[in-house]
């Protein structure tokens, strides 16, 4: 039995030099053909994981053939980097919000590269390079395997791969306890436990990619399916509020071509005045529907450039006088400072369009709205202020989302589809920014989001 279990150790280099090579292949060819965006990017951090595995083998391999400073420290150092790529891709995949511990992979990864190849210029014997290799590579994945057990959302994939992950980690440290216990002169031994401990690592990273991918490919099938409950929903809301002013302009129009003999000229006026405002609020729906369908394709291109957003903000003012104007509302610009922001012209634009319109929606006649331009955190923020009437609790949390309804008239019952603080959303998160309000019901409302301020050299 234990001569069936031998494995001599240039079958296990050739065996993992050939099995990371061809996940290469696997990893690569399924990003560029079926995966999403953001999939893509996890998938090149695996993918570049096992690139960097393959070639620190290929250099483990060059033994005695190139200098030991190739063959033994560049090869751990890139086993290390490998190692770093693939609990970052891991970590993308299980935690919803995974960028803070990029930093804590980056320096374990970092301070094992330096413990091992500090102890390699002190002429550590191989044994004592295998214990640190190995505590390194345990310490490397031990935070993104414990994540896991945190993350508040677990599925099935997810749990396979992780404890695909906690079965690599006993496996070092028993490795480890053992080369401790009893020490050997060969990274590799013909020994039982040296066998079984290279069998069950192969086997177990054969598991994890197979696990890897079909955790890649769940991710990919949930945000499917919730672009496709976006989009039933959102036909539900588009269907709905375009019936109403469809079918007013429609009444309307009937009305004035039967009976337009028998109205006088104020008469006729104010019909046409009605129609108009319905024909008016048809086409913000339609253009809010174009814009947010757009996005949703990816047919809008993002083209962040240098802005000053003093000016943009000055722009849509002037753009939103009209209608202020109509309902006697004053509009004030605060800017703390001239403040330039790395952002899309159109996006921010349609953002500000948007949320001076709701402002003077809900605003009373004779009102006022602010608009404040300023720095917080690295980024620049504006907000828009209005004492109108304010927005209730149990509407304030559904603002910005699609699956809920949260439809207020104005203070003139100015009707509209909530589609553009959805729109609102979409473009600031497009920017990496934020979107919220604070409100209190009759006391007004405030909408704030922030963009990335212009980076400096």
């Amino acid at each position: 039995m234990f001569e069936l279990l031998r494995i001599d150790p240039k079958t296990i280099f050739l065996l993992y030099l050939w099995g990371n090579f061809f996940t290469c292949i696997l990893i690569f060819s399924y990003s560029f053909s079926y995966a999403t965006g953001d999939n893509r990017k996890i998938l090149k951090w695996f993918g570049l994981g096992k690139l960097l595995l393959t070639i620190a083998w290929i250099l483990a391999i060059l033994r005695n053939i190139a200098s030991d400073f190739i063959s033994i420290n560049i090869a751990n150092s890139f086993i290390f980097c490998a190692c770093c790529f693939e609990t970052m891709a891991m970590l993308s995949l299980i935690r919803s919000k995974a960028r803070k511990y990029y930093l804590l992979q980056i320096g374990i990864t970092t301070a094992t590269i330096l413990i091992f190849n500090f102890a390699t210029l002190l002429k550590a014997n191989i044994n004592t390079r295998v214990i640190i290799s190995s505590i390194g590579i345990f310490a490397i994945y031990l935070p993104a395997t414990i994540s896991y057990f945190i993350e508040k959302k677990k599925s099935f994939f997810k749990t396979f791969y992780v404890l695909c992950y906690v079965a690599f980690e006993i496996l070092i440290i028993i490795r480890t306890v053992y080369r401790y216990l009893y020490p050997q002169e060969q990274v590799f031994s013909d020994n039982l436990l040296d066998s079984l401990y290279c069998i069950g690592l192969f086997m177990v990273s054969l598991i994890g990619i197979v696990g890897f991918l079909l955790l890649v490919k769940e991710k990919q099938d949930h945000k499917i399916q919730k672009l496709l409950n976006d989009k039933n929903q959102f036909f539900s809301i588009i269907a709905h509020d375009l019936r109403g002013p469809l079918g007013s302009s429609v009444s309307l129009s009937e009305v004035l071509i039967e009976n337009i003999e028998e109205y006088n000229r104020e008469e006729i006026r104010e019909i046409s005045e009605t129609l108009h405002d319905s024909n008016k609020n048809i086409y913000k729906l339609l253009e809010n529907l174009l814009e947010w369908s757009q996005m949703q394709t990816g047919m809008i291109t993002f083209s962040p450039k240098n802005i000053l957003l003093n000016n943009l903000i000055e722009e849509n003012i002037e753009l939103s006088r009209n209608s202020a104007s109509n309902k006697n509302i004053s509009i004030v610009f605060e800017p703390a400072d001239l403040i330039e922001a790395e952002a899309d012209k159109n996006m921010i634009d349609t953002v500000l369009r948007n949320l001076l319109s709701n402002a003077i929606k809900f605003t009373d006649k004779n009102g006022e709205i602010k608009i404040r331009l300023s720095k917080t955190d690295q980024k620049a923020e504006i907000a828009i202020t209005d004492n109108g009437t304010g927005v209730p609790d149990n509407i304030k949390e559904t603002l910005f989302k699609i699956n809920r309804k949260s439809i207020q008239k104005g203070t003139e019952n100015e009707t509209g589809s909530g589609l553009g603080l959805l729109l609102c959303k979409e473009f600031v998160n497009k920017h990496k920014g934020k979107i919220w309000v604070e409100s209190e019901l009759g006391k007004g409302s405030s909408f704030k989001f922030t963009l990335p301020l212009t980076k400096t050299l």
